[in-house]
């Protein structure tokens, strides 16, 4: 679920052995990532790898491919951090409507709820918490990796970290420096707080009818307790920091990651929805602009997206999603037009670069008829 600035440069892990490649039926051409993944097969440790590119300019092509086994397609898969694009479109659309400001503070919406060893909600706007600006300590950051809470993989019995207790975790320690970058997925669940406070209905609710109904993404939920992956949907794994032993973490209770993670989605999906954002579907032109905005944080990150500067020149846009059982990585042109999104069924990011080459392998190399 997490991204920090040691995630943005520290990409991807993969595994297995055969390679298995699918065009859609208006593909001409073949992609150079496909070449890649035999490599994130070898060099990394998941069973299994996936991406599905698209782009709408001309020669619209669709390429799916994938390697190693037991993955497929139209896989459910649980998308980590990618829930953040949903919830800021969703903050950027009340605003729009003047069901909020971004300069309003938590306290206005949230009063009382942040304060505590120098955290004060007064003096934090909901523009900070879209561009991780808030200071606020990251509650994640204080669950070691193995923790059930954070891997969402106990027993029927334990209790899912609630939003409120996430929010005590985070404001039982000091912040940082506000106004200075620092991921913190804290941050998205009081906006998914806000949301709810707002519009009197969950931030899930709000992502169904503003995102999912009117984009027609039927392979994207928010499962809020289901523990189960609807169907069809690969494994999951989780590796131990302590043995380095798999763990199948395909059920589990996403509760934990809230606001801040807990989409499921599909390849096709997250594609579409990328588009959609980037291509002006869900936000007017200004709105948009603040979304890519990343004045606040030195160039690292706008509002629920992030931008990266390939080696051929392009800024591509998009998440990521660090999720136990589960890695995904979008990225999209500036226009929309060409999407590109991976993912891994291991939660383990290793093999540094790899992610890099994989973007410039699809957004930057010559494709052959």
């Amino acid at each position: 679920m997490p991204i920090s600035r040691a995630l943005l440069a520290t990409p991807l892990v993969l595994l297995l052995l055969a390679l298995g490649s699918t065009s859609m039926p208006s593909e001409p051409h073949l992609t150079s990532a496909s070449s890649y993944l035999p490599r994130l097969v070898v060099e990394g440790r998941a069973p299994a790898a996936a991406f599905l590119a698209r782009h709408n300019g001309r020669g619209h092509y669709g390429i799916y491919d994938s390697a190693g086994s037991g993955i497929r397609a139209a896989d459910r898969f649980r998308a980590g951090s990618v829930t953040k694009s949903f919830v800021a479109t969703v903050v950027l659309q009340l605003a729009e409507e003047g069901a909020l400001r971004l300069e309003d503070s938590v306290e206005d919406h949230l009063p009382g709820l942040v304060r505590g060893h120098g955290n004060d909600g007064t003096r934090i706007t909901l523009r900070a918490l879209l561009a991780h600006t808030s200071g606020l300590y990251d509650y994640t950051a204080a669950l070691p990796a193995d923790d059930p809470a954070f891997t969402g993989a106990a027993g029927p019995s334990a209790q899912p970290l609630s939003p409120e207790a996430a929010i005590r975790t985070a404001t039982a320690r000091p912040p940082a420096a506000r106004g200075s970058y620092a991921y913190s997925n804290t941050d998205y669940v009081l906006l998914g707080m806000v949301v709810q406070r707002v519009t009197g209905r969950s931030y899930a609710a709000e992502i169904g009818r503003r995102i999912l109904t009117p984009l027609r993404l039927t392979g994207t939920s928010l499962p809020g307790a289901r523990t189960t992956l609807p169907l069809p949907h690969s494994r999951g794994y989780h590796r131990s920091a302590a043995d380095g032993t798999l763990r199948d973490v395909t059920a589990m209770d996403p509760r934990f990651a809230g606001a801040a993670g807990e989409l499921v989605s599909t390849l096709e999906d997250l594609d579409r929805f990328y588009a959609a954002l980037l291509g002006g579907r869900l936000l007017p032109p200004a709105r948009l602009a603040e979304l890519l905005d990343t004045r606040a944080t030195e160039g690292w990150y706008g509002m629920g997206v992030y931008p990266r500067k390939l080696s051929c020149g392009t800024t591509v846009w998009g998440h990521n999603g660090h999720f136990t059982g589960s890695y995904v990585r979008s990225a999209a042109t500036r226009d929309g037009r060409h999407v590109f999104t991976f993912r891994v069924n291991m939660d383990t990011l290793s093999a540094p670069g790899l992610e890099t080459v994989l973007l410039e392998a699809e957004f930057c190399a010559r494709r052959r008829p």
